[in-house]
């Protein structure tokens, strides 16, 4: 059975189409699209999400574009209501985004990517992929890295050094059950994941994302994210990019953006954003969607646009019930 998307406060409003769409290894894909699908002068915004999350996560962002962008959002293999997969790794999300991108813009059409954590790993690995480089316009990359993740991270308040590095693989690599969200449960995530200032509502609607996921696949794929290396992705990402990240972020600190910044290419800047931590997305939404939306005025003149709304391959896009 497809698992259902978690009900958490303020959860994105029910998408004007939702399909399937199949990667290049068959695996569906869950995919909605949100905001004026038939108006041309509607800019086209690909949210990918990252580790343990889901559509949901972007609920603030799909709120406040829908009504003047088309807003694609997809669950992860595994992940919100795409079903697990036994294909995990980089290559495999890299196949994921380019279908995701065949099968929802228009031929011709192209769109800001917004990547958050794992989402941002998704578009450094496709940086080479035909259908990225034909398909983006400007990239945003929320609270990520390109490598040395587990090494870098800051969940534990220990000194960095292989004892450090060796606990934190224990935590992020366990098979564990989260359980149900408790409030010992939502003080240890508000420590892990949020800033220090983070309102309980706030903290709550990460919990009950997170939770979700089912712990076969958060295992999986943080043994991907034990291992990534995509600092060669980064340095070949072809489209202006802009990365932000919260000052407080435990997970991905701002030493990886700031790497980021420096390898990518055509870098547009990077923003630390105080007191927030690595939920960027739900924790500092205004300042997210703004961003994006931004990047879509900037990027995607209204003059180059095409209609949107139609997928351009049949073959890999069936509409769901």
């Amino acid at each position: 059975m497809t698992p259902r998307r978690p009900a958490v406060p303020g959860a994105p409003p029910a998408p004007a189409r939702v399909l399937t769409v199949r990667s290049a290894d068959g695996a569906p894909l869950h995919v909605e699209v949100h905001g004026p699908e038939g108006d041309r002068r509607a800019p086209a915004v690909v949210l990918v999400h990252g580790w343990t999350c889901s559509t949901a996560f972007w609920a603030a962002q799909i709120r406040a574009l829908a009504a003047d962008h088309r807003v694609i959002a997809y669950d992860q293999r595994g992940h919100g209501r795409s079903p697990a997969h036994p294909a995990c790794g980089t290559g495999a999300l890299a196949d994921d985004l380019e279908a995701v991108l065949e099968a929802t813009l228009a031929p011709g059409e192209r769109a800001v990517i917004a990547g958050h954590s794992m989402g941002g790993m998704t578009v450094m690995a496709a940086a080479d992929r035909p259908a990225l480089r034909a398909r983006a316009a400007a990239v945003l990359l929320c609270s990520t890295g390109s490598s040395r993740l587990v090494a870098s991270a800051k969940v534990l308040p220990l000194r960095a050094g292989r004892a450090r590095t060796w606990l934190t693989r224990r935590i992020l690599l366990s098979r564990a059950p989260l359980g149900p969200v408790t409030p010992l449960s939502l003080r240890v995530l508000k420590y892990g994941i949020t800033g220090p200032g983070s309102a309980p509502h706030v903290v709550e609607a990460c919990a009950r994302i997170v939770h979700a996921c089912p712990r076969a696949v958060r295992h999986a794929w943080a043994r991907v994210l034990d291992r990534v290396e995509l600092e060669d992705g980064v340095r070949r990402l072809p489209v202006p990019t802009e990365v932000l990240v919260g000052a407080s972020d435990r997970l991905t600190p701002p030493l990886h953006a700031r790497a980021l910044a420096a390898a990518l290419p055509h870098c547009l800047g990077v923003t630390e954003l105080p007191g927030i931590g690595h939920m960027t997305p739900v924790e500092a939404p205004e300042q997210v969607t703004g961003r994006i939306r931004a990047l879509a005025a900037t990027h995607l003149p209204a003059g180059a646009r095409t209609s949107a709304g139609v997928p351009t391959s049949a073959v890999h896009a069936e509409e769901s019930a």
